[in-house]
């Protein structure tokens, strides 16, 4: 009885410790972020001095060629970095939390595929379309998707279990892609296709971002609005329904939430892939399993993870860039076999 006793004392001390350290990431996270974007514009193929910086951003003069290079491209690509990864990593918390999935993310189930294959019908069919209506395509591919392969999870036999998922989503990901590239080469666009294939964040402008943006952020708030929910979701249906919670609105608006996430984050950044996957992971090892913290450190860590791996691609070979893309599958691909190798993982 004792050590009953001093076993759920010492996992009590452990959640309180863990809440205390969500709370402060939660705080001062913004602090990490404004360090890295700032690193970010700093870091480039022009020098540019941390007082240029600061001049650029406070006493504008559009007559010096370094504040324009700051304010037309490395200030937008730095906010792109910040909103899709806050928004890919908040969209893979709240997957892997609904579904109990430790590998549930949006590119692992097809769902930037699906948005990425839109994206090149409008393309296509609609050469001189809007941003703004590009992201509607976006929202649709990505929700087309993600009603494909939970579609044939759910006719599969023997229900439904993590590495079927990650399956189905591999199998849609892989015929998206396919159709997208026969599309592109079909319609003579794929030169523009091809900054969604490799996933970036160069080359970004303010108006994309104007669109995107609040997009985000509704998606964000919608999130941690049921961050409460989806901790009790995580624990299973039955424990769920028992406590009086709607798990069919929950899922519904939780789904919501991940289609304007993720539709949004690809139509300005491409198929970034493995942040929704690696962030969930990483906050719930910081933070515990508390999604009202998971969600929001979420938010803040993927923001500084995809800063750090887009400074990290212009590093590996200047003064070429490497595709933000293909730096996070470096991280990404060995945690995913790890993880599907251990495929009954806690969530």
């Amino acid at each position: 009885m004792d050590k009953t006793n001093k076993m759920a004392n010492e996992l009590q001390d452990e959640a309180s410790y863990k809440k205390k350290i969500g709370i402060t990431i939660i705080l001062f996270g913004w602090i990490a972020i404004l360090i890295s974007v700032i690193f970010s514009i700093h870091f480039g193929a022009s020098h540019v001095t941390y007082r240029t910086v600061w001049e650029s951003l406070f006493s504008y003069n559009d007559n010096n060629s370094a504040h324009v290079i700051i304010h037309d491209l490395r200030l937008p690509r730095a906010l792109a970095a910040v909103f899709v990864g806050a928004a890919l990593a908040v969209s893979g918390s709240l997957m892997q939390g609904m579904t109990r999935n430790p590998l549930a993310s949006p590119s692992i189930l097809g769902v930037t595929a699906g948005a990425s294959f839109c994206i090149a019908l409008a393309f296509a069919f609609f050469p001189d379309i809007t941003y703004g209506k590009l992201i509607l395509f976006s929202f649709v591919g990505a929700g087309f998707a993600t009603v494909l392969v939970f579609g044939i999870v759910a006719i599969s036999k023997g229900g439904n279990t993590s590495v079927k998922l990650a399956l189905a989503g591999t199998a849609i990901s892989a015929l998206f892609t396919s159709l997208s590239t026969a599309i592109g080469l079909k319609f003579n666009v794929a030169k523009e296709m091809n900054f969604w294939y490799a996933g970036g964040v160069s080359g970004i402008q303010m108006n994309q971002l104007k669109y995107a943006i609040p997009v985000i952020i509704i998606g964000i708030v919608i999130s941690i609005f049921l961050s409460r929910s989806i901790t009790i979701l995580s624990l299973g249906d039955e424990v769920s329904t028992g406590l009086g919670q709607n798990t069919r609105i929950v899922r519904i608006l939780g789904m919501i939430a991940v289609l304007l996430l993720t539709g949004a984050a690809v139509s300005i950044a491409g198929m970034i892939g493995f942040i929704g996957l690696v962030v969930p992971h990483i906050t719930r090892f910081i933070v515990g399993i508390d999604y009202r913290y998971i969600i929001p450190c979420s938010a803040i860590i993927g923001a500084v993870l995809l800063l750090a791996a887009d400074i990290l691609g212009r590093m590996i070979n200047p003064p070429f860039e490497t595709p933000v893309g293909a730096v996070t599958a470096l991280i990404g691909v060995p945690f995913f076999l790890y993880l599907a190798r251990k495929e009954g993982t806690n969530l």
